[in-house]
């Protein structure tokens, strides 16, 4: 079984969908929508179409962890989804996705038509991409707690080391991004 993420727009939304075995995800395009409910509907016809167990959302929180009328409407939209297809829809951090897939697309020197056309899907398969690594990374950890390895808390530090850790810790995630 796949899984399906899903990068929503007001005016398009793109898709990708993983490899059986939950490593890689793929796009596999976007779609216009006058509504939500032809959206559910498209993605109904997806979730056939590509043996969907699990459906992965992007929610757009802003940076500074808030939650506004689009984080709103995405969870809106997730409870649909989930009522209409009867599988599980994880809403998934998005923050920085588009982002990444500008930067990916000046890289490759994607311009006009053709980078609209494109970024939104790229978006959805970046959401899904990051939703499947992290899983896999807490299943590795939850693997390695099992054998005795123990994680620190970045939490139990005192907040003078705190800050030089998670700021070295968020380097390494940009680093790993560019």
């Amino acid at each position: 079984k796949r899984i399906l993420g899903i990068d929503y727009g007001r005016v398009r939304t793109g898709f990708a969908v993983s490899d059986l075995l939950g490593l890689t995800a793929n796009g596999i395009g976007t779609f216009k929508a006058s509504g939500d409910r032809v959206l559910i509907e498209h993605i109904c016809e997806l979730v056939k179409e590509h043996d969907i167990s699990e459906i992965v959302i992007g929610n757009p929180i802003n940076m500074d962890g808030s939650r506004g009328d689009s984080s709103s409407k995405v969870k809106y939209l997730a409870g649909l989804i989930e009522k209409d297809t009867g599988l599980p829809v994880i809403l998934f951090d998005e923050r920085c996705t588009t982002m990444l897939a500008h930067k990916i697309l000046n890289a490759t020197d994607t311009r006009g038509a053709k980078r609209k056309s494109v970024v939104d899907t790229l978006s959805a398969q970046i959401i899904l991409q990051n939703y499947l690594d992290t899983k896999k990374y807490f299943l590795l950890m939850k693997e390695m707690e099992n054998e005795g390895v123990r994680f620190m808390n970045v939490n139990s530090v005192d907040k003078k080391r705190r800050a030089p850790i998670i700021s070295a810790i968020t380097m390494i995630i940009l680093m790993a991004a560019t």
